[in-house]
């Protein structure tokens, strides 16, 4: 070859090597010509309407999202669904682990919004587009209210020569900074046992067994739905700015949130969303739990619990007890979750054990699905030989939901607690699935659960049941 020849093919190749760049360029600029539609804004949007689905990544816990008898629930649940149907499309969840996991998932295009209070920073920042529900947060001291013999603290001086009970972390930080900032004097308890929550704290308080601890304001709001004597007006921390999210090319989608956010922030939907987990009473008004001791009656719906026990074997006064704890009696009860009627059935299992529509409130109806129910969760532990056990397990499944109990069974046998026993055993590993370390387990399926409720739900129809016993013929 010629030098001349060699220059030619030298400068064709240069040729070759430009046109082939250009044209990369143009794929990955050219909005007809990008490769993945979910760089292209408009083309999310648009993806999410003609799939008609919408994807939320979100974390369990007690103010975003958990498993309620079967039903989802949680009030990120409730915005994101109501956003959801806002672009005519179905909402479904997926669950992440923790906060750095939940924009890992969103930039790997496993969702497209994070429908969670995910903390304004400056490093998620420069990973997402935030959006949507803007929350701002503060750290407040959760105490009783108080009497004249010893009133609720109102200001940060009076937590000197006070014990305060917190776990390791942002709360500890925080009270040991306002510790330094006093001068020292509050008796901070650190608390380094793992299987206690946050919120196993302000229970705690609540009960009187502590009298203070820390929490985010959000969460102790909602607390105080279960403990109305809290009082949380005494702010300890500063403000904390927390959204949802979006990946940072998606303007659009974060666009069609903010104005949904916007237009509907005082929407009746919108704002009994926000009473039904912040700002109603979830404590249970008591009645007395018999009608006539002489009479031997327990209720006016006696002959329905004599009716239908017998199809379950079960003696009528535990049926007469597990109504009592539901509803008192009162066939037009509606609780916060949406349970109704004499025997609260959620309305998806009311509908799927037989209910009319609209008979959700004939008491009738009511105790005939109950039972449907409860010799449908029997047979789901007919692998527990004991069956007075096994009444045991059909009560916490009929309160928690079936998914939580096999949960819990689980942990029970990894951790080598008997799976067949519910006192002291399952029970207890009940209870810690409203921690992070035992409901992310793997061996769980259905995530955070709150279990103090099916906790105690168990142990008070037991025991009325007791009490009906000697008080009441069978």
């Amino acid at each position: 070859m010629t030098i001349q020849g060699f220059k030619n093919t030298r400068i064709q190749s240069f040729k070759n090597l430009c046109l082939l760049a250009f044209l990369n360029l143009c794929l990955l600029t050219l909005p007809g010509c990008q490769q993945h539609a979910g760089n292209n804004d408009k083309d999310v949007l648009t993806q999410i309407k003609d799939s008609g689905e919408l994807v939320a990544l979100t974390l369990y816990s007690s103010t975003s999202y958990f498993i309620y008898r079967g039903e989802e629930m949680g009030f990120q649940y409730e915005l994101s669904k109501q956003f959801a149907e806002s672009l005519g499309v179905k909402l479904r969840m997926e669950v992440a682990s923790n906060v750095n996991e939940l924009v890992n998932k969103l930039n790997a295009g496993e969702g497209h919004l994070i429908a969670y209070n995910l903390p304004v920073t400056k490093d998620f920042k420069g990973n997402v587009l935030y959006c949507g529900n803007d929350v701002v947060t503060h750290q407040v001291i959760v105490q009783r209210t108080g009497n004249r013999r010893q009133p609720a603290l109102n200001d940060v001086t009076g937590l000197v020569g006070k014990k305060v009970y917190v776990k390791q972390g942002i709360y500890y930080e925080r009270l040991s900074n306002l510790n330094e900032e006093l001068g020292g004097g509050i008796d901070i308890q650190l608390i380094d046992n793992d299987t206690i929550t946050e919120e196993d704290l302000i229970r705690q308080v609540a009960e009187g067994k502590i009298d203070y601890t820390v929490s985010d304001s959000d969460v102790a709001q909602l607390n105080r739905t279960y403990y109305p004597r809290l009082n949380i007006d005494l702010d300890i921390g500063f403000d904390q700015r927390s959204s949802w999210a979006v990946r940072k090319a998606d303007t659009l989608l974060a666009k069609a949130a903010d104005k949904w956010q916007l237009e509907n922030k005082t929407s009746p939907a919108y704002t009994f969303v926000m009473k039904r987990y912040f700002e109603g009473n979830k404590e249970v008004v008591v009645h007395a739990p018999i009608l006539s001791e002489k009479d031997g009656r327990i209720s006016e719906y006696d002959d329905l619990f004599k009716k239908y026990a017998t199809t379950i074997d079960w003696d009528w006064r535990l049926l007469a007890s597990l109504a009592f704890k539901e509803s008192r009696f009162d066939t037009t009860a509606i609780s916060w979750s949406g349970a109704q009627g004499l025997m609260q059935l959620m309305p998806g299992t009311a509908k799927v054990m037989g209910v009319p529509e609209g008979k959700e409130q004939n008491a009738e109806e009511s105790v005939k699905a109950a039972v449907k129910l409860l010799g449908s969760l029997l047979n789901n532990f007919r692998d527990v030989s004991d069956g007075q056990e096994r009444i045991k397990f059909a009560l916490a499944a009929y309160n928690s939901g079936l998914a939580h109990i096999i949960d819990a069974r689980a942990l029970a046998a990894k951790y080598g607690a008997d799976k067949n026993i519910w006192y002291d055993n399952v029970e207890k590993y009940l209870l810690l699935k409203s921690n992070e370390q035992y409901f992310n387990d793997p061996v769980c399926k259905a995530g955070y659960f709150r279990g103090i409720e099916t906790y105690t739900f168990v142990r008070e129809i037991l025991e009325r049941l007791e009490m009906y016993k000697g008080k009441i013929p069978l």
